[in-house]
């Protein structure tokens, strides 16, 4: 393990010790609700934005949009694979486990007719995969044993294999009700 290695590592373990601490002190305050918004104008373009933080997502020319920014389901997959990625990282590093390399891959497959109307399949996936390559020198059991409890509390890879309620809401103005708001 270099030098470098060591003291991420150490960062990341101290920093988790103290939100641990702030978290047993007041679990109350744990308890959240994120928003994030997305704006679409003109085209198929869409601005989110959560706090101060902003992204773009957009589809190609063939499906209509300008490619201005990745899709929407790049979003998705990348939120799985970030958040697992980390989650075990985060969890192997307070376990004293060094993992010298990590990668996460998230497959989907679709039957893309759904998305149009086409066909009998629904639009969700019909199955996914998440990869989890590890490089390590530590004992596999360990490792192995760390990934489950980390995937068992990473939220957006129990949003991905868990069934959830989803509440939609349609909030429904018109332009003139738009215009004197």
């Amino acid at each position: 393990m270099t030098i470098d290695h060591v003291s991420a590592d150490d960062r990341i373990r101290t920093s988790q010790a103290q939100v641990i601490a702030r978290m047993q002190a007041d679990p109350a305050a744990c308890q959240r609700t994120y928003v994030t918004t997305g704006r679409i104008g003109v085209g198929l373009a869409c601005q989110l934005e959560q706090g101060h933080t902003t992204a773009i997502t957009d589809l190609g020319p063939a499906m209509g949009g300008d490619a201005a920014g990745p899709s929407p389901g790049f979003y998705a997959r990348s939120a799985i694979a970030g958040c697992v990625g980390i989650a075990i990282k985060m969890l192997a590093v307070r376990e004293g486990l060094c993992l010298d390399a990590l990668t996460v891959t998230v497959e989907t497959d679709f039957d893309d007719t759904a998305i149009m109307g086409l066909g009998s399949s629904r639009a969700s996936p019909i199955r996914s995969r998440v990869i989890i390559g590890i490089v390590s020198t530590d004992d596999p059991e360990c490792i192995a044993e760390v990934v489950d409890r980390a995937l068992d509390r990473d939220p957006w890879f129990l949003a991905l294999r868990d069934a959830q309620v989803v509440h939609p809401q349609l909030d429904l103005h018109t332009p003139a009700q738009s215009s004197s708001a």
